[in-house]
């Protein structure tokens, strides 16, 4: 079908729209990397900046030398993996039961699930509660209090919904167990919701640093998150270049070395997005379909 004259207008607009719009959310990282990679005669020029001029991987070497970065690292890492693997679960857990016609008290557990959108305890109560299980420096105060969300089980619950009730009765019929119905038949049907929960789960889980901040007091225990905040907030060098800077050396700046701390922080993330997007679109147009 040949377009019309006012069809190819807004089609040239709308991709020069959606190229700026994409080119604005892009530049940070871009100035960031760039910033990075650049030498201090070039990061102190300012203006904009698309690539480094010269080249240079000394703030790099700086983060990687820095003796908290390897815990903080491993710290987020165990925390976005332990805890997205058990937020799934119970998440699908709740969700499954919510979803079957023959769970008893689905309102009651859907109106639980519902207050906890709208009324929080507070800071205060949330410490003292945590300090009463024994929650305080301690490394599963990343997973524990984080195993639910509200939101995540509402979508989870449209999407079971959607799977036809005839696959449970005929696998109940075939002697199938609920665990051996729910692992084996619904959660291979889910994997596009399951995908989209594990990445909105696995970016808060990565990106969170507040908790580390009020209820973590061990340097060996912190998140690289919180070592970043650090950085950035206290403008504070000698947070990641402590007893290893050179006196000759003069090729890296305090930005240089925040750029390159942050770009070690947000690729990880980053590079996980391309592997589960093909799920995301789907997973929650399924998942919002039925509620």
């Amino acid at each position: 079908m040949k377009r019309t004259n006012g069809e190819k207008a807004f089609n040239v607009f709308n991709i020069i729209f959606l190229g700026l719009l994409a080119l604005t959310t892009l530049y940070p990282l871009i100035y960031t990397l760039s910033i990075s990679l650049s030498t201090t005669a070039e990061a102190a020029k300012g203006g904009f900046h698309f690539y480094p001029k010269d080249v240079t991987f000394i703030a790099y070497k700086m983060v990687f030398k820095n003796p908290d970065l390897p815990i903080a690292y491993l710290n987020t890492i165990f925390r976005t993996v332990v805890g997205t693997v058990g937020a799934l679960l119970i998440t699908c857990f709740y969700a499954y039961a919510l979803a079957r016609p023959e769970t008893p008290h689905k309102k009651f557990f859907t109106t639980v699930l519902i207050i906890t959108m709208l009324f929080s305890g507070g800071k205060i109560p949330m410490y003292i509660t945590y300090k009463n299980y024994g929650l305080l420096d301690n490394i599963w105060i990343y997973v524990l209090p984080h195993l639910i969300g509200a939101y995540n089980v509402v979508v989870a619950r449209s999407f079971f919904l959607s799977i036809p009730g005839s696959l449970h009765e005929s696998a109940k019929i075939d002697g199938a167990g609920e665990f051996s119905i729910f692992f084996k038949i619904i959660m291979p049907l889910s994997k596009p919701i399951t995908m989209t929960l594990a990445l909105f789960v696995a970016v808060f889980h990565w990106n969170s640093w507040y908790d580390s901040l009020m209820y973590i007091q061990s340097n060996s225990k912190i998140v690289v998150q919180l070592l970043l905040q650090r950085i950035i907030q206290e403008n504070n060098v000698e947070l990641i270049t402590q007893g290893i800077i050179n006196p000759e050396q003069t090729e890296f700046t305090s930005e240089t070395v925040k750029s390159a701390t942050v770009i070690v922080a947000v690729l990880p993330i980053l590079v996980m997005y391309p592997f589960v997007q093909k799920y995301f679109t789907k997973g929650m147009m399924l998942g919002a379909v039925k509620g």
